[in-house]
Order: structure tokens, then sequence, then C-alpha cells
């Protein structure tokens, strides 16, 4: 799995509409709020052209690209935080995710209602991250109020995660999200188990109409500029246009694509940008049987990338073979890349390159 996505916005902006457009998955999509009653989960496999090309030198049995999973959440509303709408449960959805889509609304359609009765992407969004911060400042308050008891008694360790905990929650208390504290990598390890959902990652979906998709609404240039300062990608799609795509075949896919001026589809351009979101990068297992995708974190050593294959890899690894993913197209596939030495031998503190052909050496 590549990773675990969480698709959130408010009532009525178009997640459904865009989270059945991409995974094809069916949920209901309908003009009222909360529609969505139970977050859908919807697995998408990555197009990545890289296998095509290897699969053309291997033949191989099979084709397996690596895959992202979409979680739908319900619409979020003012007051969530407290329960309004439909509340914590879903707040809690949100936490199991690794990086959050947050759909805004950036097109006026008379026919689909908005909570709030107007267009304002910027409005949205700050409710939508308002009800996420006093949902952390929740989490925080309970967890300071455990840790200061053990303080108190002069328990070190304890002393420090509470100096950690209060300078996030200073953080959240001026609006800014989690993930704006100046933290170091053990802190972050060190708040890891509290799930703070504003620690998480987030990429901006701005949806908007058919006829605003290839130029720059105002709505859009507005949403991107705070994007800009959040330090966030910034995807535009139209989700009407999605659920067309959705529905043709890889041809016709790519004629209509061309039409539109475009290279990708929304859901290719949402994939890129959580891979660059994320940190995840690509590489790939090549054989007769199959030739396959499989993600990792940039900056990954060899055993990590042997462990998401199987954690007995990891646990006995010994090397790995090593062809990068132009050499081994070079040179026509391994045994080529073989004979003009281009195969290296790594050991457990190779990073590991995106696109890199590999395979894996282990004691049982």
């Amino acid at each position: 799995m590549g990773f675990k996505c969480g698709i959130v916005g408010l009532p009525n902006v178009g997640k459904s509409t865009i989270f059945n457009a991409i995974t094809s998955a069916g949920a209901e999509s309908a003009n009222y709020p909360f529609c969505t009653i139970e977050p859908n989960v919807g697995i998408v496999t990555v197009l990545d052209k890289r296998l095509d090309v290897l699969a053309d030198i291997v033949k191989p049995q099979r084709i397996l690209p690596t895959t992202l999973e979409f979680v739908d959440i319900a619409g979020l509303v003012k007051g969530a935080s407290r329960g309004e709408g439909l509340g914590n449960q879903f707040l809690g959805h949100i936490r199991q995710v690794d990086a959050i889509a947050h759909i805004v609304r950036c097109f006026d359609d008379d026919n689909v209602v908005h909570v709030d009765g107007s267009i304002d992407p910027l409005r949205d969004v700050d409710v939508v991250q308002t009800e996420l911060n006093l949902a952390d400042l929740d989490t925080l308050e309970k967890r300071i109020t455990r840790v200061s008891k053990q303080a108190q008694s002069g328990d070190k360790k304890m002393q420090e995660e509470l100096a950690l905990l209060q300078q996030v929650q200073e953080c959240l208390n001026i609006g800014q999200p989690a993930h704006k504290a100046d933290l170091t990598d053990a802190q972050w390890i060190i708040l890891r188990e509290l799930c703070l959902i504003t620690a998480k990652p987030v990429l901006y979906v701005a949806n908007v109409a058919e006829d605003d998709l290839a130029g720059e609404h105002p709505f859009v240039a507005r949403l991107k500029e705070h994007a800009a300062v959040e330090g966030a990608e910034l995807v535009i799609i139209c989700g009407k246009i999605e659920a067309e795509i959705a529905e043709l075949s890889a041809d016709e896919k790519g004629e209509f694509l061309t039409e539109l001026g475009f290279d990708a589809s929304g859901l290719d351009r949402m994939i890129h940008a959580g891979y660059r979101l994320l940190g995840l990068i690509t590489y790939f297992t090549a054989g007769v049987k199959e030739v396959r995708a499989w993600t990792v974190c940039a900056g990954a050593c060899a055993p990590q990338a042997a462990g998401v294959i199987h954690t007995d890899f990891e646990k006995g690894f010994i090397r790995a073979e090593v062809i990068s993913y132009q050499d081994y197209v070079t040179s026509r596939g391994e045994a080529g890349a073989k004979e003009k030495g281009l195969m290296r031998l790594e050991g457990k503190g190779y990073v590991v390159q995106d696109g890199d052909a590999m395979h894996f050496r282990f004691n049982v």
C-alpha cells in the first residue's frame, strides 16, 4: 500500500463525486448534506508508464502496479469538534489516514446548495481547519491533564513531554496546524501516538466547473495563494469531468484528455501530488512471473524496501542486486545490464532510488 489519504471538506463540495470518479467505488452522491454517513474506502492503482516499458522487455505473466487507498469522510461543518453534524466520530476516521486531501468548492451552481449559502473557498478552508484544530486541542488537553500529574511528581521524562505538548498547544491556540510547530524528529516521534489530525500533510483540491478547468477562476487564485503560504500542494480538478473519464476506455481517455489539453487526469495529478506530499518513491521487481511496483519512503534503505515485500526479507537481508531504471531499459533487461557491469551489489546502507529494479538476497 502506497498511502492512505482521507478526503475531507464541507458538505456538497464534491467529495463523493470525486471519490467515485477516481475509485469507481460507487459511493452515494447527492445534493444534500451528510450524504456520506460511513466513510467509503476505495483502492486505486497508481498508473506508472515505466511498468509498461519494463513489461515490454521482460514479457511477464502479469503486471502489478502499486496502489493507494482513498477514504471519503462525511462532510465537516462548523461545530463538528463539539458534535455538530456527524461530529467527532468522523474526526476519528481522519486520525487513521496518512495525509489529507481537502476538497474545496470553487464553482458556482445554483442547483447545488452550499451549507453557508455562498461560495467562499477561504472561508470554507478556515471552517474545516478550525474544527480540526479544535479536535486536536481537545486531544492535547486530555493528554496534558494526565502528563501534568506525573510531571509534578518530578518525572523528568514527563516534564519534557509536558513542555512539548504545551508548545504544540500554543501553536494550535493561535490558529496554526500542528505541523507548523518547530519540532525535532525525536519530538514528532513522541507525538505520533496522539494521531493529531493537523500534524498530517495536506493536499488542497480545487473542484472547479468544466469551463474553468483550463483557466484560473478567482476562487482558485485565492486558494492557490493560501496553499502557497501553507507550503501545501494544490491540484485543480473538475469532479464532473473526472466522472466522465472514469467511464472511458484507456484509448478514449487519452483522446479526451488531449482534447482538454491535459496529459494526465485529475486522479493522476492527485496521486503525483500525494507522492510529493509524503515523500514517496517507487522501485520495481521484474521477473517472468511478474513485473511489480512497490512504494517506499524516500530515504529508505535496501532492507526497508525488502520489508515492503515481506518482513522476513528485511529480517534476513543479505544484499540487494540493483539496476537503475534507465540502465535496465537501455540494456534491455537484467542479462544485458549484467554484461555491461551495470548491476550493482548493495548492502544494508544503500538508499533506494526512484525507479530502481531490485532483487533481494536473504536468509530465511
